[in-house]
């Protein structure tokens, strides 16, 4: 800060100083002071403005420099409002304040970014080592086919082989979904179509697309959504398709599914009811977190915790309930609601 720009700033406070000493010398002279007495006044009054400009202008020159060194030394700057120096000035207390309050949201964004990315940091981490396995497999497949002599046993190789490539291929299909869904998890509502859905059909289609897996597993599927519901066919199709997957890697001996529709107080419920190894009491809260994977994933296969935490992330950018009941050792039921809406879809 210059003189000539304080000087520029005080501009309308010299203007009405000046204004007021012309108003107080002509009503002087017209009490009949002499103009000595009147011009004594005038210097007066002028030596007393200039020595507190001049005081003013020092003080808030100090002040600035001080700013201006703490923000030269600083690396966060955005933490200037905690350690502005203090003053007696009303407008400096303010400024504070309200530098302090919007540093504060500032930093709970920052905060809110980093989590972010240290989340999807974290997950992709995961999502590399488990595509790691499939892709494993399926080297081994080719390995062991080279390394095959005899036709007829070549022929059941192949065979197998085929049958374990198509499994290992949806396995790598299904983790670049969940890729794809968690990058594209914060902006739902620019792949968004709300139209009405037939989850008879979506239900379907998810199983048909596990066809193998559930083959394998010896799975037993029932579907019965007779309900209609407005949301988006895609997004749906893959958080059931999450779910599915879930149950099938925490089935029992004998794995059965059943897939319903059923009216509840606020709208259509989507259920998913399995007999598998259901899930503790203690840990049916946690099921959702990032990351947990509870007694079931220690003790079956290695789990990342993802596929539900993704699953209630996407329910919550779509307006869509999501809960699950369980007793353990005897199944699960995992719940989305749809509440009812008023948006049609217009073609």
């Amino acid at each position: 800060m210059n003189l000539k720009n304080y000087l520029k700033d005080k501009c309308l406070l010299l203007i009405l100083h000046l204004v007021c000493m012309g108003v107080l010398a002509g009503f002087l002279r017209m009490t009949g002071y002499n103009s000595g007495n009147v011009i004594l006044i005038v210097i007066c009054w002028l030596m007393i403005l200039c020595a507190w400009l001049t005081v003013t202008y020092l003080q808030r020159k100090k002040y600035f420099q001080e700013v201006e060194q703490i923000l030269e030394q600083m690396d966060q700057r955005y933490l200037l409002g905690e350690l502005l120096p203090d003053s007696f000035r009303l407008e400096d207390q303010l400024y504070r304040d309200m530098i302090r309050r919007s540093n504060k949201s500032v930093i709970e964004r920052i905060h809110q970014i980093e989590d972010a990315q240290k989340d999807y940091k974290e997950y992709i981490e995961s999502w590399v080592h488990e595509i790691k396995a499939p892709i494993t497999s399926i080297g081994l497949l080719g390995e062991n086919g080279r390394k095959q002599r005899n036709k007829a046993d070549a022929d059941a190789l192949y065979r197998e082989s085929f049958r374990i490539l198509s499994l290992e291929n949806q396995k790598i299909e299904n983790y670049v979904d969940m890729a794809l869904y968690y990058a594209r998890s914060e902006e739902v509502y620019k792949d968004y179509l709300i139209r009405e859905t037939d989850l008879q059909s979506v239900a379907y289609e998810v199983l048909e697309k596990n066809r193998l897996l559930l083959i394998q597993n010896k799975v037993k599927a029932e579907v019965d959504c007779k309900d209609m519901v407005y949301t988006d066919r895609k997004w749906i199709a893959f958080i059931l398709n999450q779910m599915i997957l879930n149950s099938v890697k925490y089935k029992n001996d004998s794995p059965e599914f059943h897939i319903y529709t059923e009216r509840g107080e606020h709208g259509v419920i989507l259920v998913l009811e399995d007999n598998g190894v259901g899930i503790r009491q203690e840990e049916l809260s946690r099921i959702f977190e990032k990351g947990f994977t509870g007694s079931n994933g220690r003790n079956h296969e290695r789990s990342t915790g993802m596929g539900l935490y993704l699953c209630r992330k996407l329910c919550e950018k779509l307006g869509i309930g999501i809960r699950a009941e369980s007793e353990y050792g005897q199944g699960t039921k995992m719940m989305l609601e749809f509440p009812v809406s008023n948006y049609i879809s217009r073609e």
